[in-house]
């Protein structure tokens, strides 16, 4: 009796794990038969078990599509059916995509961010006014509270004028204006006023006992 023990490590390779081994099997038989009309009926009566194992799938469009594809994976693309649907293929289903590339904008001073970059980017491209100097501005302040995120220390305005000047490449220069930025007591204290907030929120005990509850 103990050499009739089959294990599954012995049994054959499951494509679609979730559809369990019963419905690879049926796939297999199948692939046995002779005649295309009769792969074709048993085909249509594996589709209508596949949808009964989902049935909270029947409503998402081309869902009979999504089967259709899978009967032919789990059958290893190697079946022929008269498919309602345009055949997947293997090179297909297991091309590799392409390699998506890491926006590296100016890895100098990564403590800022991408959408610094893209902010100054945009600034650039305004005519010279009050709008332009508004946002030049913004971006400083915003530029302030990354790096004070990054050193708690405090921060010069000429060092985050400098900096911006360098990631515009010179068309966004602040040295020589009158107005300050924000100031970095200002910026750290209204991250904690926040913080401290969210901190009660958490730890807020109820007043309410049983004591208070009315008994009947």
């Amino acid at each position: 009796m103990i050499d009739n023990l089959e294990y599954n490590t012995e049994r054959e390779h499951l494509i679609i794990p979730e559809y369990g081994r019963h419905m690879q099997k049926m796939i297999a038989y199948a692939k046995t038969r002779e005649t295309k009309e009769e792969r074709n009926k048993v085909a249509k009566a594996i589709i209508s078990v596949m949808g009964n194992m989902q049935p909270h799938l029947r409503d998402v469009p081309d869902f009979q599509h999504k089967l259709w594809d899978q009967l032919f994976i789990m059958a290893d693309f190697d079946i022929d059916l008269d498919s309602p649907y345009p055949v997947p293929s293997r090179e297909e289903l297991y091309a590799r995509p392409e390699t998506l590339k890491y926006p590296q904008n100016f890895p100098k001073y990564r403590f800022y961010g991408n959408n610094i970059k893209t902010m100054i980017d945009v600034a650039c491209t305004w005519e010279d006014g009050e709008l332009k100097d508004a946002l030049a501005y913004t971006i400083a302040n915003h530029m302030k509270k990354c790096f004070l995120n990054w050193n708690k220390d405090t921060v010069e305005d000429d060092v985050i004028f400098g900096h911006l000047r360098e990631l515009s490449d010179g068309q966004l220069n602040l040295k020589n204006a009158d107005e300050d930025l924000t100031d970095a007591t200002s910026l750290m204290r209204s991250k904690t006023k926040y913080s401290s907030n969210t901190k009660k929120t958490h730890h807020k005990k109820s007043n309410t006992t049983n004591r208070t509850r009315k008994r009947y």
